[in-house]
Formats: structure tokens, sequence, C-alpha cells
């Protein structure tokens, strides 16, 4: 499966699981993250999706673009705290751009990706795209590996906030979002704790979490 077909596997469940009725009866209740509303939580998901559309969008980049690793080096979100500026503005954004309720969000979503499955095929996975968000360039494919990823942790936050089973995703979606964490955990632990955290319970570390 290529990184475009991930990530629109990927999408494709975003969509149908906002458009679950159990999503909108829940709208405004806590998510299982802290300080987000379900509201907040699938708002954020949908702009997953939304992003790519505005990353085709904007201008050709002039900027050399960074490892994929790198770009998670630099991210301010990892690590900092819940209640810091960052995080905010996250969970703010993903307020706003649900702010239309569950319904209008399933269908802005869906319209995105509807869109995204005809052009995608006429962008090369080493195109450079300007990030906006993050004052750096990413090759698309590369970009869109960000996408998979965050739409596959997202998948699974939403679906317990609202007490539906987190689906299995196939392989050629899964498995590169694993990679991309496995290797993200090395960074941060090392490779012995997660060497052992994978094959030794009895000297695995407390944890090897990638973000």
């Amino acid at each position: 499966m290529s990184v475009k077909d991930a990530y629109l596997a990927a999408a494709g469940e975003a969509v149908d699981l906002l458009g679950r009725p159990e999503i909108a009866a829940t709208w405004e209740r806590p998510s299982a993250l802290a300080e987000m509303t379900v509201s907040g939580l699938a708002g954020h998901l949908a702009y997953q999706i939304l992003s790519v559309g505005s990353a085709l969008d904007g201008p050709a980049s002039r900027q050399a673009p960074i490892p994929l690793l790198e770009h998670y080096a630099r991210a301010e979100w990892i690590g900092t705290p819940l209640d810091g500026d960052v995080n905010a503005g996250i969970r703010a954004k993903g307020e706003d751009i649900a702010s239309e309720g569950a319904r209008p969000l399933r269908e802005r979503a869906g319209a995105a990706l509807a869109g995204q499955r005809t052009r995608l095929a006429g962008h090369p996975d080493d195109q450079v795209v300007f990030l906006p968000q993050t004052g750096w360039a990413l090759r698309l494919g590369d970009f869109l590996t960000t996408r998979t990823l965050e739409l596959v942790v997202h998948l699974d936050d939403l679906a317990v906030s609202v007490g539906l089973a987190t689906r299995e995703l196939p392989h050629g979606v899964f498995d590169p979002v694993l990679m991309l964490l496995a290797r993200l955990a090395v960074r941060r632990h090392g490779q012995t704790a997660v060497l052992r955290a994978l094959t030794r319970t009895e000297r695995a570390p407390a944890a090897i979490n990638a973000i």
C-alpha cells in the first residue's frame, strides 16, 4: 500500500467515525483526553484531513524539506505541559473547527476527502509542501505519514471517548504508523529500552511512549 493509499484509508475511517450517532449524542461531553471535549477531539481528527488540502493549496515551498524524524524533534507540542500555550491552542482550534456541529463537520471532512482521492494522484510523493503552522517544509509523502499517524492515534481516542470499539486497520495503514512510532520511541528512550519492552517483561522499562 502506498503512502497516499494508507492516508486515504485512514481518513476514510475517520470520516466514517465522525458520522456515527454516538459522536453527536456525546458532543459536549469530556473526551478521553484531558481538557478536551468530544467535539474538540472530533474537530482535531477532522483537521488532519483538512490540513492536507491546505498543504496542497499553499504556494510552492522555497525551503528544503526536513527529514520526517526532524519534524518531530522540532514539534513544540511534544513534551509541553497540558495547560501550555501550544496545547491550549490545539484544543481551541479543534473546538473552532467543530463549532458548526457534528453533522456539518462530518460533511466537511467527507467532502475534503472525496476531493483528495482524485487530487493526490496528481502530486508526487517527493513534492515539497510548506507547513505554515510549523514554519518548515516536508516532502508530501512524509507529511501524509504524519497525518496518518495522527488519524490512527485519534481514531482510537475518539472511539474510546464515545464507548465504541476501536476498529482494526489494514496492515498497510497500521504498519507505517507502527514503524514511525517505534523510531520515535527509540530516539526518546534508546534501543535497549524499546527492545526490552517488546521482549523481556522482567527487564521492561515503565514506559516507552513515542510522543
